[in-house]
């Protein structure tokens, strides 16, 4: 496990903690940790708030979240290691490894039914498998059209099928764009853990515990909370409006996403968004990726998998917040080309994500600086506690280099 003793002095990160104390003081979040690297050292780890709120248990740094889209982050990883390896190529045609990919249909504009379909003009690639612009889609983001439909029809989302069986319902609907044209968050990556199953002949599960959590120590990392460490797990919270973020007010929601999730064995290995972590397992994987010690993957995949992927002009697009313009994203990851009013000046060129509940990371390589944020309360997209620490860990960074300097 992640020693996560502080190694370097002389940042200031109390507003910081004030500013999430008052989150949990206002009831918008029950507890929220922290951990801010400065090249490879930590520079601040804090805990405010509550595992349980109803229990009133303080959080640790030991407490196990769900992680939801952080997910991600691994399955990338687990890909690029079989890349560096020669055993695929970037841009090779996704049905080279998963046949029934390939031969595409795509949605005609406005369509009404599946059946309004055009041939796809090229074929998926592992590319635009990593960077969501393959034109597969989640479904649940765009409610009422004609995908949202078929996908959840079709039980694509069920946690009590296989990767494999997932693979074979999306071979059956078209696609919502032709590939490479557009951006859509979507099941692309858990495509990407399937690709890792054919290509590895590992069940995701044992591939990313021989290649990616063992060698880092990961030891709280994985699709199910053994039955010891269950009284870590976080709880889980909604809010009192899921469109209105700010809106005080948290409800348990400990069987979401589904009843008894985590606690036992399922057959999806949700390489979206299946796991559960703790802060010291995801401060080793986030340091894993920075310069200056050993990484996970060789220095130049580093680098390519922080670099935009999507075509000059395109940007990410989430159904509910429109078009982000200035943030676009890389092979594990979303990129901060021209950061919005709401993000730090600093934020140029960040490389992040995050979960549905609060899960964040971030690598900033202008600052040499990374951070990773842990809460558990359900959002849709917009976690305004994430923007505020984000911004004021950037400037107590900047201020802690002056005072060095």
């Amino acid at each position: 496990m992640e020693d996560l003793k502080v190694t370097a002095g002389g940042y200031d990160f109390k507003p910081a903690r004030a500013a999430m104390q008052r989150y949990v003081d206002n009831n918008l979040l029950s507890g929220i940790s922290w951990a801010v690297m400065v090249g490879r050292d930590l520079v601040d780890v804090n805990c405010v708030g509550w595992a349980d709120k109803e229990a009133q248990t303080p959080l640790r740094t030991d407490h196990i979240f769900r992680v939801f889209s952080n997910t991600k982050l691994i399955t990338s990883c687990a890909a690029l290691l079989l890349m560096e390896e020669g055993k695929f190529a970037l841009d090779d045609p996704i049905e080279k490894f998963i046949p029934q990919l390939g031969n595409r249909k795509v949605l005609r504009p406005g369509a009404t039914s599946l059946d309004d379909t055009e041939p796809a003009k090229s074929s998926i690639t592992i590319r635009q498998l990593l960077s969501h612009s393959s034109g597969l889609s989640y479904g649940f983001f765009d409610p009422g059209t004609v995908i949202f439909k078929a996908l959840n029809d079709r039980g694509v989302h069920n946690p009590m099928t296989t990767l494999a069986q997932m693979v074979d319902v999306l071979a059956d609907l078209p696609l919502i764009y032709q590939p490479g044209t557009s951006w859509e968050y979507s099941l692309a990556i858990d495509v990407v853990a399937r690709l890792v199953e054919v290509i590895s002949g590992q069940s995701f599960d044992a591939f990313i515990k021989a290649r990616i959590l063992d060698p880092l120590g990961m030891v709280d990392t994985g699709f199910v909370v053994p039955v010891k460490d269950q009284g870590r797990l976080v709880a889980y919270y909604a809010g009192a409006d899921l469109m209105k973020p700010m809106e005080p007010g948290l409800t348990r929601t400990d069987n979401a996403p589904f009843p008894g999730a985590y606690l036992h064995p399922v057959a999806r290995l949700n390489g979206g968004g299946g796991l559960v972590s703790t802060m010291p397992d995801m401060v080793a994987l986030i340091r894993s990726l920075l310069p200056g010690g050993k990484t996970l993957l060789k220095p130049e995949t580093i680098a390519q998998m922080m670099t935009n992927q999507l075509p000059d002009g395109q940007w990410i697009r989430f159904a509910m917040l429109g078009e982000m313009p200035g943030q676009a994203h890389g092979l594990a990851g979303g990129l901060i080309l021209q950061p919005s009013p709401l993000l730090h000046p600093d934020a140029t060129g960040e490389f992040y994500w995050g979960g549905v509940a609060g899960t964040q990371w971030w690598i900033s390589p202008k600052r040499n600086m990374a951070g990773v944020m842990m809460a558990q309360r359900q959002m849709a997209f917009v976690h305004p506690f994430s923007f505020e620490f984000k911004r004021l860990a950037y400037d107590a960074v900047k201020e802690g280099a002056r005072a060095v300097a």
